[in-house]
């Protein structure tokens, strides 16, 4: 089982020195990589919650952070693929793989939000599909010489995109869905829980990718599954990852008997982290870091 963090990226407590301090002391003790995640808007009294209020762009964090460490993992869930071009988002990914030596996760998901897509002038329809396509055209672009594409939602004039990484970042799908879960068995290097998962069923989405990927031709085992562990330290309220830093370790134990491969403990996901003063969030974020260190 491998371990990772989630890097400061929503409420107060997302500034600089945070991330600076979280990055560099999570790449100490041990842990695998850093985490972070996109909200594009935050609509005027929406009831998502506080968490979303205030976020990060997902991959501006993980550049500031990469020139400051050396081994840690780089990660993404999720960019939500129908608000960037393939042709942008491969570009911007492939800078941070070369930038990084080649640390870089990219957790790809569909969205949700209406106003998200509105603002970005794209529909909803045809999720799937658009993602079917954006996957393969990323991989070409960080692959091949030259690339000319006609899809259903995407064209790309014969051209190069250079520089190319050395080794293609990693690709992660999310989603939940049945159809969903075969498109990351079928598609992806993995595929990586929501904050809203029910953890004590995740077997179940795990058994879905496995088989799909194993109808497409590919290696199951080969495939990572990774959990956003929305990780509350304090009274357990009845799911995986809340309570007492001992009773959280068992649930990644839990977990892993269930299959997933990695574990991300996130505190951005937490209201009493991402409202709290941005001294008294770090304090106890840095504790919870040495708590759960791998």
């Amino acid at each position: 089982m491998r371990i990772g963090f989630g890097l400061p990226v929503a409420g107060a407590w997302a500034t600089p020195a945070a991330m600076r301090r979280i990055a560099t002391r999570a790449e100490e003790l041990g842990y695998d990589s850093l985490w972070t995640f996109q909200r594009l808007l935050y609509p005027v009294d929406h009831p998502m919650g506080p968490v979303y209020r205030s976020v990060h762009d997902p991959l501006v964090p993980l550049s500031f952070v990469a020139g400051m460490t050396e081994r840690i993992r780089l990660c993404v869930a999720v960019i939500n693929l129908p608000f960037l071009s393939p042709v942008l988002l491969a570009k911007q990914l492939a800078s941070l793989q070369i930038v990084s030596g080649g640390r870089v996760d990219a957790g790809l998901g569909l969205g949700w939000l209406e106003e998200e897509f509105a603002a970005s002038g794209v529909p909803m329809a045809g999720r799937g599909r658009r993602a079917e396509e954006y996957v393969a055209l990323l991989r070409r672009l960080w692959t091949e010489e030259t690339v000319e594409h006609k899809g259903e939602f995407y064209q790309v004039p014969e051209a190069h995109q250079a520089p190319r990484p050395a080794t293609p970042p990693s690709i992660l799908l999310g989603g939940t869905a049945p159809r969903a879960l075969s498109r990351a068995g079928r598609l992806a290097d993995g595929w990586v829980s929501s904050s809203r998962m029910d953890l004590t069923a995740i077997d179940e989405q795990i058994y879905i990718v496995k088989a799909a990927a194993q109808e497409a031709g590919r290696d199951p085992a080969a495939l990572r599954f990774i959990v956003r562990g929305v990780t509350k330290v304090g009274e357990p309220d009845g799911r995986p990852l809340t309570g007492s830093y001992e009773k959280i370790r068992g649930d990644v134990e839990m977990l892993a008997a269930k299959g997933v491969t990695e574990v991300f403990h996130d505190l951005n996901f937490n209201p009493e982290i991402v409202q709290a003063a941005p001294e008294e969030a770090l304090r106890r974020a840095e504790e919870t870091l040495e708590a759960l260190a791998p």
